[in-house]
Order: C-alpha cells, then sequence, then structure tokens
C-alpha cells in the first residue's frame, strides 16, 4: 500500500477476477465500423495516456502525480505499455488524442490499469487493439482487475481469484509480451 497525498492507495486482489480470454473477443459490427476512423499506436504517448485516464474531472479518481512519475520510470524500463487512440489530423493539423489504456507486462500477462475516451468509442478500439496485439504478440492473459458490464460487452469474464492465481504464475514466465 502506498501512501501519498491522497491517503493510503490500497493494492486490490479481486474475487472473482475479470480477465479477457484473448480468443474470446466480442467484436461488434459497429465497433468495426468505428474503428476505420482513428489511428492506433503504441507507446508513443504513455504520459499523455496516463494523464487522460487521471483527469481529476473523473469520479473516484486515483492517478495523481506520484502514480504517474512511477508508471512513467516502468515504461522507461520497457515494462509499462501505452495503447493510444488518435483521431487523424487534416492538412498539417496534428493528430488529437482521444483514448486509450496503459498497463504492464511481465512475461505473457498484461495488467490493464485504466482507460480513458474523449470520443466515441475510442476507448473500446483501444481496448480491442490490446486483445489483437496480444495474441499476436504472445500474450496469455489480459487482466482487467473487474468484469464491468462495458468490459464483459467485449468478452471479458470473471474468474476465482485461484484460478487467476494459478494463470498469472504461468503467464509470467512466458517470453516477454510484445504489443508492438
Amino acid at each position: 500500500m502506498r501512501v501519498g497525498a491522497r491517503g493510503p492507495l490500497g493494492w486490490w486482489s479481486p474475487d472473482p477476477r475479470g480477465v479477457v480470454p484473448l480468443d474470446g473477443l466480442i467484436l461488434h459490427r459497429s465497433l468495426q465500423k468505428a474503428r476505420r476512423r482513428f489511428a492506433v499506436s503504441v507507446d508513443r504517448a504513455f504520459e499523455a495516456v496516463m494523464r487522460g485516464c487521471g483527469d481529476p474531472r473523473r469520479p473516484d479518481g486515483w492517478i495523481d502525480e506520484e502514480l504517474i512519475a512511477a508508471y512513467s520510470h516502468l515504461h522507461d524500463l520497457g515494462w509499462a505499455h501505452s495503447v493510444e487512440v488518435w483521431t487523424p489530423g487534416r492538412e498539417g493539423d496534428p493528430d488529437a488524442l482521444v483514448g486509450g489504456l496503459y498497463g504492464v507486462a511481465i512475461g505473457g500477462l498484461f495488467a490493464g490499469e485504466s482507460m480513458f475516451h474523449r470520443a466515441r468509442d475510442a476507448s473500446k478500439v483501444a481496448f480491442v487493439e490490446t486483445v489483437e496485439r496480444l495474441s499476436r504478440g504472445g500474450g496469455a492473459v489480459f487482466d482487467v482487475q473487474w468484469c464491468t458490464p462495458h468490459l464483459a460487452s467485449l468478452g471479458a469474464i470473471e474468474v476465482p481469484r485461484t484460478d487467476y492465481l494459478v494463470a498469472a504464475a504461468a503467464a509470467v514466465i512466458r517470453a516477454q509480451v510484445s504489443l508492438g
């Protein structure tokens, strides 16, 4: 547990645990169409994604400057990664970051920490892209902590903590997953 400016930050181990089977992605036709509106990158704007996830206007925010600094260090070391979603700029205008997610990769485990959107479907696009890249890049477990209705609509399921711990242990000893 970390004590920061807003008090203690807990370490959560929910039971059941939310995970996304990499072969269980639910990709609705409307989301397939929405994906064409965006460009996606990996590790291009890690800190900006964290700041999007930590927007102080979001209720129950927990991402502060201390956490951003810690995860940015993990990113610099190659452990933390972001998937960014952009609206392509027009004729010289810069691309706009409109969504993304970040997490930590250890072996074949990717623990998603948070995601955000500023445009409709942008966080879903980041999520789908992450699942697909984990599938191609040697991933074994995509940990999403809790199985919310939003994540369940994309294929997340609940597993008992004991099953999760067995799968996570097997995943971390695999070769390092690549999101690239």
